[in-house]
């Protein structure tokens, strides 16, 4: 990335998880080589993360520095940025945070972004980025910020795909990561068992959940399903030994709908 740090390219995404559920969750992703966990204040489950990532370290002799943790401060801890950083280094109590993301645009948003920045100056945070943040959004930000964000993470799966936006942020040098990569809860079964994904998965020996994620790695998008299932979670990282064609890729594309399941 444009900070100097190295992320893996696929993760877990601990949205909706509770407390035991993302303990084992994180877990089982260290167990099976993913090295990638996301999270945020909003979702309640940071000192959950950070248990389930010091039980890993302790129980397989994972080094904390092949683990890349995100975590997110929200628009109502704007007002006093350094108290909501100190607060996610509290609870998820793993040294210090690999990157952390403004979640949304919002009041104070800079102020809260020049406070991140200071934290990397003193080394507790790596790297800094953005989520839901669009061309608009971006072209008015970046210039007020010192450093450029490593990351920007928003929705995309193949009903709405950004299209736009996916390489005006790449453009720039910075990496886009997905959230709801297979549709978002409540929209996965749909697009799972979409006749032109379930063809391709087929093809190749594969599960739909594989294709989605196999088409954001080879369009340059980080993935970071979410999920409590030990097999889901290893399935999603088992995205290596297929590739799609040129022509599954477009036909993939040509799904796009626009269709945004989340407000951000």
């Amino acid at each position: 990335m444009n900070s100097g740090y190295t992320m893996p390219i696929m993760g877990l995404g601990t949205y909706a998880l509770d407390h035991d559920a993302c303990v084992n969750s994180v877990m089982a992703l260290l167990a099976n080589g993913g090295r990638l966990i996301d999270t945020a204040y909003m979702y309640g489950n940071e000192e959950a993360v950070g248990e389930g990532i010091r039980q890993a370290m302790a129980e397989y002799g994972i080094p904390r520095e092949d683990i890349f943790v995100i975590t997110k401060i929200y628009p109502n801890q704007f007002h006093d940025p350094e108290a909501a950083i100190d607060m996610a280094l509290e609870k998820l109590d793993i040294g210090y945070i690999d990157m952390m993301l403004l979640h949304h645009p919002g009041t104070n948003d800079v102020k809260a972004y020049k406070a991140m920045e200071k934290y990397v100056e003193q080394g507790k945070i790596h790297s800094l980025g953005l989520s839901n943040w669009y061309n608009e959004e971006l072209t008015s930000f970046l210039p007020q910020v010192t450093i450029t964000p490593a990351l920007v993470q928003n929705e995309i799966h193949p009903y709405y795909q950004e299209q736009d936006v996916v390489p005006f942020i790449q453009e720039k040098g910075i990496v886009v990561q997905c959230w709801y990569p297979l549709g978002g809860r409540g929209y996965t079964a749909e697009l799972l068992g979409d006749e032109i994904i379930c063809a391709i998965a087929e093809a190749h020996g594969v599960s739909s959940a594989q294709v989605i994620l196999r088409w954001d790695l080879q369009r340059g998008i980080v993935v970071i399903p979410g999920s409590s299932n030990p097999d889901h979670i290893r399935e999603n990282l088992d995205l290596f030994g297929f590739e799609l064609t040129d022509d599954e890729m477009q036909q993939i594309s040509q799904l796009d709908r626009n269709e945004k399941h989340d407000w951000y």
